[in-house]
């Protein structure tokens, strides 16, 4: 019986990852979007910006050596990051992204947000951006997958 338990308990661990990023971010999705807006507003306006215009200056290192937040407009660099990977930045922070030894200011919202809630706050990210912009990241978005 124990084995079993720590066979299910092992298949959770390697799939409940798998399985929540399999839910998107779906910018036609108006529910979701409209959601994804009220959660944005709520958490993450305060450093990304209400319009997502990112914090002044976001490609220039603060003193500290950390990174201003980035706008998640077109003038950012969202649009160029798949889904799983905008999805485990938010829900896991970004140590996992960055060189070792650096240290952000982007908290991990895993104990914060549902995996739902993070799928439609990307959403509602999404949904601001220009039909180009959208395709070319849902390429990205389908590359990664392959891999």
């Amino acid at each position: 019986m124990r084995a079993g338990r720590a066979v299910l308990a092992a298949l959770l661990v390697v799939a409940g990852p798998c399985v929540a990023q399999a839910a998107g971010a779906d910018p036609e999705d108006a529910r979701a979007v409209a959601l994804g807006k009220r959660v944005y507003a709520e958490q993450c306006a305060r450093c990304h910006g209400a319009h997502l215009e990112g914090q002044p200056e976001w490609w220039k290192r603060k003193p500290d050596g950390r990174l201003p937040a980035p706008p998640h407009d077109v003038h950012g660099h969202t649009w160029r990051h798949p889904d799983s990977q905008l999805f485990a930045m938010v829900k896991n922070g970004m140590g996992a992204f960055a060189p070792p030894g650096y240290q952000s200011d982007m908290p991990a919202f895993g104990g914060v947000l549902t995996d739902d809630e993070i799928w439609a706050v990307l959403a509602f990210i999404k949904s601001t951006w220009p039909p180009n912009f959208r395709a070319f990241q849902a390429e990205v978005t389908r590359r990664a997958e392959k891999r």
